[in-house]
């Protein structure tokens, strides 16, 4: 009768153990990126559905889209790592969501990104590695060696950007585009020196 009772007992608490952990286990899904709507939560550029885009899934379910992974990690600077859930990146050449701690990572100050961070990433150590061979510069860092990295934008890069966005409103202007549609233009295409304000 005891043994009865004591294997029901053990079977009740592995049991309450077993859906403890099933709960704590959540399953965090990256969300599409909606090019008509989505804004980068430091910069406030439209975040684009390209390779570029990376986001934060909170603990409480809510996405935090970003158009450069220098801004994500900016956020997470200021905010914390507690409130998040999961943290997700695009492979480079094929635009699919990869886990930021699994993907790998190439750097080099004159890879061009949305934000002049010049850090691109990869589902693949062999894909980051090919690229920085393709590029003829550049390393190859882990998330772990993220952590360590100084974020530094690449101020020439986005002096250039700026550059170029103001010439592309002057000649839209002059091709007798309208002042709103050079502005969105340059807002779709370009991003803004409120970068500036990144570090």
């Amino acid at each position: 009768m005891m043994k009865t009772k004591s294997s029901l007992l053990y079977g009740t608490v592995l049991l309450l153990a077993l859906l403890l952990s099933a709960c704590g286990s959540k399953e965090y899904k990256p969300e599409p990126i909606n090019e008509d709507v989505d804004k980068c939560v430091m910069c406030n550029m439209a975040v684009k559905d390209d390779p570029y885009a990376t986001q934060i899934i909170t603990v409480d379910g809510q996405s935090l889209k970003f158009d450069d992974i220098g801004c994500m990690n900016e956020w997470k600077t200021e905010n914390g790592t507690d409130a998040i859930g999961a943290e997700f990146v695009r492979d480079h050449n094929h635009g699919d969501w990869v886990k930021y701690e699994t993907a790998y990572y190439a750097y080099h100050k004159d890879f061009k990104t949305p934000m002049a961070y010049g850090i691109i990433s990869f589902a693949s150590k062999a894909s980051a590695e090919a690229y920085v061979q393709e590029q003829g510069k550049g390393v190859v860092l882990s998330s772990g060696q993220l952590a360590d990295h100084t974020w530094e934008v690449n101020r020439d890069m986005m002096d250039m950007e700026m550059m170029k966005m103001h010439e592309e409103q002057h000649h839209s202007a002059e091709g007798g585009g309208s002042e709103e549609e050079s502005g969105a233009h340059g807002e779709s295409d370009s991003h803004s020196s409120e970068a500036g304000s990144h570090s």
